[in-house]
């Protein structure tokens, strides 16, 4: 009978040995699971800091853009010249903006001295040495954006547009709406400045020596642009 219950009570304590063994087993297994889990945690966030991830820093939703643009003007029927002016821009998210701008130029063409030369009898009044404006309504779709890493460790952020409206061509010889659509691109500095390219195509009919053409004339321009507020 003693014998029994020594047996029993020898058995129990095994059991409950075997027991804690296992809870500390378990317990330090969860503890180095933990500890391999912050770790990877760690190296990722690291990998990511590295890679130059990071906070937006430059923001377009709800500021005003005002913008300086010059370039060239590649006209159809007329030579190509010279185009500088000016834009406002509302941004109304990252993605959408309504632009307003207006643009000089110089309308010029050796169309008519040829005529005259050819038909020394009729003699062209209305010259085709002449300055015209543009005005222009888009709305500017940013489809794109990216990062650039400098040797420096500075980041830029930049990104790609889409513009399509209308407007008017004032040059005395175009007729209706000029239609409008392009692309551009802004690379933006600090948080309130940006170097902007744009390349838009103006559709429009024009009429020089009584004859009526629709043109395509291709505008490339450049220039820097100010975000307002300044703080993003």
């Amino acid at each position: 009978m003693r014998a029994g219950t020594g047996s029993a009570v020898s058995l129990l304590s095994m059991l409950a040995a075997l027991g804690s063994a296992l809870a500390v087993s378990s317990v330090a297994g969860e503890a180095r699971a933990q500890c391999v889990d912050d770790e990877l945690k760690a190296e990722l966030v690291g990998g990511r800091h590295y890679r130059g991830v990071q906070d937006r820093l430059f923001t377009k939703a709800f500021r005003h853009e005002f913008s300086g643009m010059g370039g060239y003007y590649a006209a159809d029927l007329y030579s190509s010249n010279w185009v500088v002016g000016g834009a406002y821009t509302f941004h109304f998210s990252e993605d959408l903006a309504l632009e307003a701008s207006v643009a000089f130029t110089r309308f010029r063409t050796d169309v008519t001295d040829s005529y005259e030369r050819r038909y020394p009898q009729v003699q062209v009044q209305d010259r085709s040495d002449k300055p015209g404006r543009l005005y222009f309504g888009h709305l500017v779709w940013s489809f794109a954006y990216g990062k650039v890493r400098w040797a420096g460790g500075g980041i830029t952020r930049f990104d790609f547009n889409a513009a399509l409206g209308a407007g008017i061509t004032d040059d005395t010889t175009s007729r209706g709406i000029t239609g409008s659509f392009g692309l551009g691109t802004k690379w933006y500095f600090g948080k309130w400045f940006a170097i902007r390219l744009d390349v838009r195509d103006h559709i429009l009919r024009e009429v020089l020596v009584g004859e009526e053409h629709l043109v395509n004339d291709i505008i490339v321009t450049v220039g820097p642009s100010i975000f307002f507020p300044f703080g993003g």
